[in-house]
């Protein structure tokens, strides 16, 4: 649903309309705490770690409803139990074309193992762009799902996470250890 607001008026004294979409937003307990997730009809666009320190983010159009968000809440459960290892979930992420180049990229990163900013900057073409590429993953709205916990330092040492470091370990280690092995074969 889409509501029209208007936003001021120009030198004709006609108002400029700009259209803001009704979103639907609700929280989820996880074992490394309450997500806040918001979805419209395109797809999920945010999910956030609530901190008590900043309070929760819950914008004037956003409404309390589950609507959009049961595919993504499903698969979380799922990802959380262990279950799943790739999501498939609409995604409407705003961003640059350069962010979302960055962010396409981080989903291309296996379940269970992590590359470098370095190594993410050549993938996309730009091996000289570390930093660039560093500020679009923690630009990132959509963490867990477009994993960009699978980012480390060059010398494999954790790095920032919006969720902070200890979140950024768990959900490393989670990863790990639902990881799928290979099956062991016997050489004749």
């Amino acid at each position: 649903m889409a509501v029209n607001e208007k936003m001021g008026h120009d030198d004709d004294d006609r108002f400029v309309q700009a259209e803001v979409m009704m979103m639907d937003y609700d929280f989820l307990e996880t074992p490394i705490g309450r997500l806040l997730l918001v979805a419209d009809e395109h797809g999920l666009r945010h999910i956030d770690f609530p901190r008590a320190d900043q309070g929760e983010r819950i914008e004037q159009h956003w409404h309390r409803d589950r609507r959009y968000l049961g595919a993504a809440i499903e698969q979380l459960e799922a990802y959380f139990a262990g279950r799943l290892h790739i999501f498939d979930v609409a995604l409407a992420a705003p961003g640059t074309e350069f962010r979302k180049t960055v962010w396409n990229e981080l989903v291309r990163i296996p379940y269970g193992e992590t590359i470098s900013y370095g190594e993410l900057a050549r993938r996309i073409g730009d091996p000289g762009a570390s930093r660039a590429v560093g500020a679009a993953n923690g630009a990132n709205p959509l963490p867990i799902i477009v994993p960009c916990h699978r980012v480390i330092g060059g010398s494999g040492k954790l790095t920032g996470f919006g969720g902070g470091l200890p979140i950024k370990q768990w959900l490393l280690d989670h990863e790990r250890r639902h990881a799928p092995r290979p099956a062991l074969a016997l050489v004749p």
